[in-house]
């Protein structure tokens, strides 16, 4: 188990947050995007001691990188990296989407 790590969100992750959850409320309501809200920020606090459980992201992976690693909130995506004692949140995405340009325009440019 991993210990005294802390995370942190980027501004886009926030953003992104921000885009699902307001999603979410218009479709299906504010109590369902509260919902959501809540089980995306109970498993992003859950990286800061279990953050070797993310996987390479298979559409950078394939290019030969690992810098980054996500987690899934199906069909969510949770995109970090880490960096000495941090884990940054980068990139929340529904995974139905194009997962290559987005990881791409965020993470690669």
């Amino acid at each position: 188990m991993t210990q005294g790590y802390s995370v942190r969100l980027t501004v886009h992750a926030v953003s992104d947050i921000e885009d699902i959850y307001t999603y979410i409320a218009k479709q299906d309501g504010v109590e369902k995007a509260n919902h959501i809200l809540c089980r995306i920020e109970k498993t992003i606090a859950s990286l800061a001691s279990l953050l070797e459980r993310g996987v390479y992201p298979k559409e950078l992976a394939v290019l030969g990188i690992h810098d980054y690693r996500e987690v899934f909130f199906k069909p969510y995506r949770i995109v970090y990296s880490i960096r000495k004692k941090t884990i940054y949140i980068l990139l929340l995405a529904d995974g139905r989407r194009d997962m290559q340009t987005a990881l791409q325009r965020r993470l690669l440019q």
